[in-house]
């Protein structure tokens, strides 16, 4: 699962019940002493010398047309994820303090962004600070054993039984006002007057559900539960539909809210700038998820049939799904099998098609009615030495059956670069040349 946008100054808090969560800066450290702000600053300017390219605005032009479904080239985006271990080190990281070392991360992600990998991405003269807050759990909790270092784990569910669903209960939030406003202060004060330093509230990654459902029961009883016991599994959807909805509306009426029509990563990949969204005018009140872009996947019941997914999963996303502007779906899993469910998303306008998709299939139900978000397998950049043919092959196939439709190619799920950063940039660049080869 992909971490919040690289753009937020966001990292993982502690655990709370059944996720990790995400805070703006740790109660009683929010600090950067000053030899930490004679580096974050150089590095500030530097981000805002590439926000102010002439680029950067051919970029968000592109971004906007291409979210109204206007035609425009295949745009590139490139998100390493834990390939971000291996492009910046820890060696390469300056700073000493915890908070001045996570900012110089952020700002080290988009100098690499604007000067090195060279995609799609426009550089913001923007640095966005999240909400420090924690949220309580669903009320059955998970064990993980492994997980060390980004390294694979399992876990033991606890609803093991049936009348463990008693002990469910709505998760609350707890925002620590203080907390937040002394980060977004303090970063007021380092990069005052270098970049525009602003609020930004991040709740979710996913409404998708079905990533919760695998925690509270096993991945594999999901698998047994549509047969051995159809009635619990209703249930468990029901709760977790009926949570998520009442965490939105909690949002919306604390007025926590943050819009994502601008640079913000939205769904399982592509950018968010939109000039359809937010629906109503965000400087006369608060913002409401039917001014944002709203996400919902369902990956890990790639295992049932379409009727199934229908009835056990996609039923209880959809009042979810209602409450956005404009919705994405999909991530990893195939759409196609059961594109005749997910087509019914209200307001749909980017559907995933993962590595394991058939591409002519969706090319041909997407045509120019949603962007078609084509996910390439990341596997060619997990070794040592980039296939270059390899990589143009897939990119060609890409681009010959998306003729006449909305593309975007976004390079994701990358677990390793094969030690070799190179890889990622070089893929951009081969992109371009097929992008520019398929458009002669």
């Amino acid at each position: 699962m992909p971490a919040p946008n690289n753009a937020t100054g966001l990292w993982p808090s502690a655990n709370f019940g059944d996720a990790p969560r995400y805070c703006a800066g740790v109660p009683d450290q929010v600090l950067v002493s000053r030899p930490d702000r004679e580096i974050l600053v150089p590095l500030a300017m530097q981000v805002r010398e590439l926000a102010e390219r002439p680029e950067q605005e051919e970029k968000r032009r592109l971004w906007y047309a291409h979210n109204s479904l206007e035609p425009v080239r295949p745009l590139l985006l490139v998100d390493p994820e834990n390939g971000w271990n291996e492009i910046i080190t820890p060696e390469t990281i300056r700073c000493s303090g915890e908070l001045a070392r996570r900012w110089e991360m952020v700002l080290r992600k988009e100098i690499f962004a604007g000067e090195v990998a060279r995609d799609d991405k426009p550089i913001e003269a923007l640095f966005e600070v999240g909400h420090t807050f924690s949220e309580s759990g669903l009320g059955v909790e998970e064990t993980y054993h492994g997980g060390v270092s980004g390294q694979s784990y399992v876990w033991d569910a606890g609803l093991k039984r049936p009348e463990d669903a008693e002990r469910l209960q709505v998760p609350e939030i707890r925002v620590d006002y203080r907390t937040t406003l002394e980060t977004l202060t303090l970063a007021a004060e380092v990069f005052g007057g270098i970049l525009r330093v602003r609020l930004r509230g991040v709740w979710w990654w996913t409404l998708g559900m079905t990533w919760d459902l695998a925690k509270l029961v096993g991945l594999e009883r999901v698998m047994f539960l549509v047969y051995d016991d159809p009635a619990l599994l209703h249930r468990l959807m029901g709760f977790l539909r009926d949570a998520n909805l009442a965490r939105l509306d909690f949002l919306e009426r604390e007025n926590l809210l943050s819009l994502n029509n601008d640079h913000s990563y939205v769904g399982s990949g592509g950018l968010g700038y939109c000039r359809e969204l937010p629906q109503g005018d965000p400087t006369t009140g608060p913002v409401y998820c039917r001014d944002l872009w709203g996400f919902t996947e369902s990956q890990e019941t790639v295992g049932i049939s379409p009727d199934m997914f229908e009835e056990f999963v996609f039923q209880y996303q959809e009042p979810i799904q209602r409450r956005f502007g404009l919705n994405c779906y999909g991530c990893c899993e195939p759409v196609d099998p059961r594109w005749h469910v997910v087509e019914k998303t209200p307001n749909l306008r980017r559907v995933s098609v993962s590595p394991w998709a058939d591409q002519r299939k969706m090319a041909a139900a997407l045509g120019k009615r949603c962007i078609y978000s084509r996910k390439p397998p990341p596997s060619a950049l997990a070794v040592p030495h980039l296939d270059e043919e390899l990589v143009r092959k897939d990119l060609r196939e890409t681009l010959e059956v998306t003729r006449g439709c909305v593309v975007e190619i976004i390079m994701k799920d990358n677990h390793t670069l094969g030690g070799n950063p190179d890889n990622l940039v070089r893929w951009v660049r081969i992109a371009r040349e097929e992008i520019d080869r398929a458009r002669r």
